[in-house]
């Protein structure tokens, strides 16, 4: 008589056996003809040119944070609906427990809101941000001097007229 444990193995084992005999089977069995085009790197349809550490722009990888976000709260958005939405539970509540979960959630898609907001605000999910201006300004005043001022308080340059 096999014990439990002794079950557990023969299962492992089964499984070990059968994903190598299908594996063997389906290198035995499959049509093996390389040639150039099949054996060249495949990347979004695009033929490779050059070195393949190029460098991406940033802005690919925060659109799929947002994308990844907002998709979370979708994930969370769902469970909360079904058990928070049984018909018992809000009667045994008096109508108090629809309440707080609709307020929960709420401050849950609030706080959800206030970071795009803000990432939208800063610029963050603009394509192209926006380079920086550098002030100038006209002054009656020369240049030299300001550069000793500079100088002699290790400030950044300002451009002058």
């Amino acid at each position: 008589m096999v014990s439990e444990f002794g079950t557990i193995l023969l299962f492992i084992f089964t499984a070990i056996v059968l994903i190598v005999s299908m594996l063997m089977l389906a290198k035995v069995l499959r049509p093996h003809k390389p040639n150039e085009e099949k054996l060249t790197t495949y990347e979004s349809g695009e033929d490779p040119i050059g070195n393949a550490n190029v460098q991406f722009n940033v802005r690919f990888y925060v659109v799929a944070l947002v994308f990844l976000l907002f998709e979370v709260e979708l994930v969370f958005l769902f469970p909360w609906a079904v058990v928070f939405g049984q018909a018992p539970l809000i009667q045994q509540t008096g109508g108090l427990w629809g309440w707080f979960s609709l307020v929960e959630m709420l401050i849950f898609v609030g706080i959800l809101v206030l970071g795009l907001a803000y990432a939208w605000g800063k610029g963050y999910l603009d394509w192209v941000r926006p380079q920086p201006k550098v002030p100038v300004l006209d002054s009656k005043i020369p240049n030299d001097l300001y550069q000793k001022v500079n100088e002699k308080y290790g400030k950044q340059p300002i451009n002058v007229k």
